[in-house]
């Protein structure tokens, strides 16, 4: 028995160990300024990555492909990567006004320019996290590609396998794929990838995209194409990291515009004076557990309020949506686009302009005769710019060389995270973050507690939970160790750390804001890395997230109004 303890326990280590070799090599990788992934600079990454197996991408270590972390790392990478020898990554550098036209990745808010046809930008304004982000998420892509190149290969001179002639001949067609001819090439693909035609199929069927019907097939094209070139050509993709970004990197560039920006508007409409609510959440559920009952009154009478959130959140719903957001933005809303890069987009809503008597939130007698305060919603953080934003939110603001101090009665996060113990959407509470590959522990007194959230239909657990680098990097055996250990770890996520960290010291050591600022911390699973079959390359929430965040959303409102 102990035995077996002892070699989990060194299994973890090793997984640890990984990912701090994995960390260390992309910073050194940054500084250096370029490298090429499958090259002799690539090798620590590779190795550690298929040392640590994640669990997101599933078979990296293993001979067949892997389709369902591919889907997830392709939609989060620009659409057209697979295609290019050359990634760059640069910062703000000025492509938003010229003639190339931005590509957004459908799961990650990032600016990419396509740039030739060897050639694409990423641009970086997100901070290091991001940097993470995309280099292990390459490293599969370059893996799992010369998996493919192994696979039809058939001698040194480049000459390929009857299957491969087969799927480029498919690939290049300009005609459109009768059903048939996408079978047969689905067929020639199965046996590159080492999958079954079942396998492929449904899996063709999740890649699909209006504008791209064969993505799949195109994908494992360009991949093995590019792969067979740098090995029978030497022709090695390259990642490189412009001069601008190393230069900028760490600084709080977008963050400092950021934030500037949203004290100039509070102070425009007089409320910089005012209890201030900070909530970092989604761009909906603030909104719609407030106006929803005042705009869709008929619904909400009929309905449990629950089902209304279902039917709001439901793609084809969008007039009850706009609805809701016309009746906000005349009744005290006002919404910030972001303009600064940091993907952060801002509500401000003044409670002085509500009338809570046609909402169905509970709101106390004090809250009634106090100065009305103004709740601020921002858009999730990604990583390490949680502490860039937050830091540089809570400073005090210069107007007319007079320093002002924001008036921050509480700050609440509300996010997504993996739980290890429970199911996709249940809710967890934090009673302390720990940050991972240290033993850096932030804990805190939350005013949300388990009892708060109990009996609504969603399972709730309390207890520590990991700020992590990256969530692509997560393998089971770590995730036991924090969870069987004394550390409690009932779930992971990659901001709470960050957020407060950047607290702490605005409020017990800068002295920026109230010593004694009230904070929040409650998340919904989106994912058990623990599961097979229930990470976050399994796909989404769907309907499942919609209970527990307007549950976590709600009664973060009816502690600020009580």
């Amino acid at each position: 028995m102990s035995k077996k303890k002892h070699h989990e326990r060194t299994r973890a280590q090793e997984s640890s160990n990984a990912i701090e070799r994995m960390y260390v090599t992309m910073r050194h990788l940054f500084n250096r300024g370029f490298y090429k992934p499958m090259g002799v600079s690539g090798e620590t990454l590779r190795e550690s990555l298929l040392l640590l197996r994640p669990e997101i991408y599933g078979s990296i270590a293993e001979e067949k492909a892997e389709l369902e972390g591919l889907l997830y790392v392709i939609d989060r990478l620009p659409e057209g990567i697979e295609e290019c020898t050359f990634i760059n990554l640069t910062s703000d550098e000025g492509y938003g006004s010229s003639h190339f036209k931005p590509i957004i990745p459908p799961k990650r808010r990032r600016n990419c320019y396509r740039i030739d046809d060897e050639q694409m930008n990423i641009e970086i304004t997100r901070g290091r996290s991001e940097i993470y982000d995309i280099l292990t998420h390459l490293t599969f892509l370059f893996v799992e590609s010369h998996k493919i190149s192994k696979r039809v290969l058939i001698n040194e001179d480049g000459a390929t396998t009857r299957d491969w002639v087969k799927l480029e001949k498919a690939v290049l067609s300009k005609k459109k794929l009768t059903q048939q001819e996408r079978e047969i090439a689905i067929t020639h693909t199965a046996n590159i990838l080492g999958r079954t035609f079942q396998e492929l199929t449904n899996a063709h069927a999740l890649f699909t995209t209006k504008i791209k019907p064969e993505r799949l097939l195109h994908i494992v094209y360009w991949l093995g194409k590019l792969a067979i070139e740098e090995v029978v050509n030497n022709n090695k993709r390259t990642v490189t990291f412009s001069p601008v970004l190393r230069e900028r990197l760490g600084h709080h560039i977008h963050g400092e515009i950021w934030a500037d920006n949203i004290k100039e508007v509070l102070h425009q409409n007089n409320l910089l004076g005012r209890p201030i609510h900070v909530i970092s959440a989604n761009m909906h559920s603030v909104m719609n557990s407030i106006f929803a009952p005042i705009a869709l009154k008929n619904l909400t009478t009929k309905k449990d309020i629950f089902e209304v959130y279902e039917a709001i959140s439901q793609k084809e719903n969008e007039t009850l949506r706009n609805k809701i957001s016309k009746e906000a933005l005349q009744r005290g809303m006002m919404y910030i686009k972001d303009t600064s890069g940091t993907n952060i987009d801002v509500q401000i809503f003044d409670t002085e302009k509500i009338d809570f008597s046609k909402t169905d939130i509970e709101i106390g007698d004090s809250f009634k005769n106090e100065e009305k305060p103004v709740i601020f919603v921002m858009d999730y953080a990604f990583g390490e710019q949680a502490y860039e934003t937050i830091d540089e939110l809570l400073k005090p603001y210069k107007v007319d060389k007079e320093k002002i101090h924001l008036n921050v009665e509480s700050v609440s996060i509300m996010g997504k995270a993996g739980i290890l113990e429970g199911g996709k959407g249940d809710i967890m509470i934090p009673s302390a973050h720990i940050f991972e590959g240290t033993a850096d522990n932030y804990p805190f007194e939350n005013e949300l507690s388990k009892t708060d959230l109990e009996g609504q239909g969603v399972d709730v657990y309390e207890g520590a939970m990991i700020t992590v680098l990256g969530t692509s990097l997560q393998n089971k055996e770590i995730l036991k160790f924090f969870y069987n250990s004394t550390w409690n770890v009932i779930g992971l996520e990659m901001e709470g750390a960050h957020y407060q960290k950047a607290i702490q010291a605005a409020s017990k050591v800068r002295g920026s804001i109230n010593p004694d600022v009230k904070v929040r911390y409650a998340y919904y699973a989106s994912d058990n890395p623990l599961e097979t079959g229930s990470t976050l390359a399994s796909g989404g929430l769907g309907t499942s997230g919609v209970r527990p965040t307007y549950l976590i959303t709600r009664k973060i409102l009816q502690q600020i109004f009580k």
